[in-house]
């Protein structure tokens, strides 16, 4: 395996992570600050607001994107193994 092909696998892996991550943390940051923009203007400073709608979203986000996201994680895992041959070789 020479380098250039080792940091080619790496930024695919970085690029799935992202892909499979990216939504989720999108998701929460939305939510993370309009839930800290009320809480400035009502003056509400508790934190578990804040964390259960967090959990909410996720879980919202999981079970709207969670099919997708785990195909394209499957996807690229399957095309991992059946490229190990050339990798090695």
């Amino acid at each position: 395996m020479t380098p250039e092909l080792a940091l080619t696998e790496l930024r695919r892996g970085l690029e799935v992570a992202l892909w499979v991550g990216g939504p989720l943390l999108m998701a929460m940051l939305a939510v993370g600050v309009l839930v800290g923009i009320v809480q400035a203007a009502t003056q509400i400073n508790e934190p578990t607001i804040a964390f259960v709608t967090k959990a909410v979203t996720l879980t919202a986000a999981l079970f709207a994107l969670g099919s997708f996201l785990l195909a394209y994680l499957v996807d690229y895992t399957v095309t991992l193994f059946q490229r190990i041959p050339h990798l090695i070789g």
